[in-house]
């Protein structure tokens, strides 16, 4: 890369920081006025420094899920968009639905969160395209999206995707959210906690909804990571790390900001550290799972 390219790509980055920035801030506007009056601990980062933090990690990472893709035109922005609006927006947005309307988010406010996504997922990133110089549809006999898996396939993939994307948000929901005393006691259930076995088959049992919303989720956030899959013009891992910084970075790093939806810092801080750590690695697995055709499961290890 020469030095003149290099120049270009920052002042690209600076820019979009620059303007995610804006349409953070008016997509902020949404929730205005019905936030709850609730006193919040202090973030990590001044509101100032987090929203220049926050832009940066989104810019750079949208920068980067366009240059790595081989697609172009209105074909990536309208990819790029939607993939961006579920996972910063969809996908956690109907966390909250589920743990916070009983809590801090009431029926006013809730939809509002997911209105508040639209201006950085569908203006923000089709400028981004354009900004980083992939605006005009390029002709190719290549598909730019690649996907050779048949129906069978898919099946058993997605099958076994939902098995571990459960197991990965349960496992670190216990032995790291769920370790913190305070987000036990925000969550409505303070004291010591409960081993491990009991308390899965108690939460089973009392609310076997959360699994089948999770089983759900899990299916999104693989179409999420498709465009970008099978869009890569980069190798295997190289996307796979990709994928998993996109799933974990740019919608856990607000946590670093005050919250009166989450008040006390010590469960935002824990929040961040588990759905970041699990995240990551369940993006590193779909774009592993789902980057080419696999025969079987034994395929997935080079077997047969």
């Amino acid at each position: 890369m020469n030095i003149g390219l290099i120049f270009k790509r920052i002042l690209q980055l600076l820019i979009l920081t620059v303007l995610f920035s804006i349409f953070f801030v008016i997509g902020s506007m949404a929730v205005s006025g019905f936030i709850p009056e609730i006193p919040s601990d202090p973030g990590l980062v001044s509101g100032e420094a987090g929203l220049l933090i926050i832009s940066f990690i989104n810019a750079l990472t949208v920068m980067a899920l366009i240059l790595s893709s081989r697609c172009s035109g209105w074909k990536l922005m309208l990819a790029l968009a939607f993939s961006f609006y579920g996972v910063m927006t969809f996908l956690t947005q109907i966390e909250t639905w589920f743990f916070l309307s009983d809590l801090t988010v009431d029926a006013e406010l809730l939809p509002r969160l997911f209105i508040m996504g639209v201006p950085t997922a569908f203006i923000f990133v089709p400028l981004a395209v354009w900004i980083s110089g992939k605006g005009r549809s390029v002709e190719t006999n290549e598909p730019v999206f690649k996907n050779h898996m048949p129906p069978a396939q898919w099946a058993w993939k997605l099958a076994l995707i939902a098995v571990i994307y459960v197991a990965l948000y349960w496992l670190a929901g216990y032995y790291i959210a769920w370790q913190n005393p305070d987000l036990r006691a925000f969550y409505g259930s303070p004291g010591e906690i409960t081993p491990f076995w009991e308390h899965t088959f108690q939460r089973m049992q009392e609310d076997p909804g959360l699994f089948l919303l999770q089983i759900g989720r899990s299916w999104i956030w693989v179409l999420c990571a498709l465009p970008v899959i099978f869009g890569s013009k980069w190798k295997v891992w190289p996307t796979a790390i990709l994928v998993g910084l996109f799933f974990s970075v740019p919608n856990n790093v607000g946590h670093i900001l005050e919250n009166p939806l989450m008040p006390d810092a010590s469960v935002r801080f824990t929040h961040m550290i588990e759905t970041a750590l699990s995240t990551f690695i369940f993006g590193l697995i779909v774009a592993w799972l789902f980057h080419k055709k696999h025969h079987s499961v034994r395929d997935l290890f080079g077997l047969e």
